[in-house]
């Protein structure tokens, strides 16, 4: 099949990858994007997944709290980024996630059943219905998460304006100013490096047996480039696939990564959780996580501009 300059665009967007590199793994696997991608890391040729998934829809993620122990965050979607930055936009987001913050839905359609807080007269649905007239534009109400802490508190973070929003949930035996800037400080550290897991036993079988497999194609890849006299031993390539292993892990694993505001530039978080809790006689641990990000997973709609302000200007 034909591959399109869109799709090795996208390709190495994703993976870091050459243009050759990305239209002879699309080849290969007859387009496919993701089959493409688990190719290029195979192979080595990727030099790291930029992004796992496309961040491409418009729109906001906010968050609504009550107190140090209740928090919700929401994400709405428009076509825009020219509505996601309009302040009429904003406000109702803003009671989106209000209302987030108070729902007894369990999924999205019951949240869209609900009556809405700002008018009992109608539903969320039926809000969102008129916003989408007020707008001129279609909008939607992807998702959202609601926490309340039971034994410590939550803290949360919003980036960018609503790009990105965060909410940690933290257990906690002392509750003060220093406790809650601390877990403050982890929020922004989730929003700014993206953490999967808070620790490595959250890890699945799954996902352990998937990242083995793709490091151990590499290993045996660049093990086999080398001088017949300089190719390490199948021994060794496991042991070293080991300490790659470790190194992927911590780097997804909250706890383990290397806080942002480290002094030494090593402490993790874990560690600056520790000396915060042994400063104010706590003991403080993250119990999880939630962090959204606008249009992750999402595609968005390829537009030709010339074409839209023709379309336009015959409207």
């Amino acid at each position: 099949m034909a591959i399109s300059a869109a799709q090795v665009k996208e390709l190495r967007e994703i993976t870091g990858s050459g243009i050759m590199e990305c239209k002879k793994a699309l080849t290969e696997t007859n387009g496919d994007i993701e089959a493409a991608v688990e190719l290029l890391r195979k192979s080595g040729a990727a030099k790291a997944e930029k992004k796992a998934n496309r961040i491409a829809a418009e729109g906001l993620c906010l968050v609504a709290s009550e107190g140090d122990s209740k928090a919700a965050v929401v994400e709405v979607n428009s076509e825009t980024d020219f509505v996601a930055s309009n302040a009429t936009f904003k406000e109702y987001v803003a009671k989106v996630a209000n209302q987030a913050l108070h729902t007894q839905a369990g999924n999205i359609d019951e949240f869209l059943a609900e009556k809405w807080e700002e008018n009992p007269a109608e539903t969320v649905q039926e809000a969102l219905v008129g916003m989408i007239a007020v707008i001129s534009e279609k909008l939607s109400i992807r998702r959202f998460e609601k926490v309340e802490a039971k034994d410590g508190i939550v803290a949360t973070y919003t980036h960018g304006g609503g790009r990105i929003s965060v909410i940690v949930e933290a257990a906690t035996d002392v509750v003060n100013d220093d406790i809650k800037e601390a877990v403050r400080n982890v929020a922004m550290q989730v929003a700014a490096l993206s953490p999967k897991y808070v620790r490595q036993e959250e890890i699945p079988q799954d996902y352990r047996d998937h990242e083995k497999e793709i490091l151990l194609a590499q290993a045996v890849t660049e093990n086999e480039a080398l001088p017949e006299n300089k190719r390490k031993s199948q021994e060794i390539l496991e042991k070293m696939l080991i300490g790659r292993l470790n190194k992927e892990f911590k780097e997804i694993c909250l706890n383990d990564q290397v806080y942002v505001k480290a002094e030494d530039g090593k402490q993790t978080v874990s560690q600056y959780l520790a000396q915060v809790g042994k400063a104010n006689g706590a003991n403080v641990s993250i119990t999880r996580f939630i962090r959204f990000e606008t249009g992750e997973g999402m595609e968005k709609k390829q537009e030709n501009f010339a074409e839209e302000v023709m379309a336009q200007a015959n409207a």
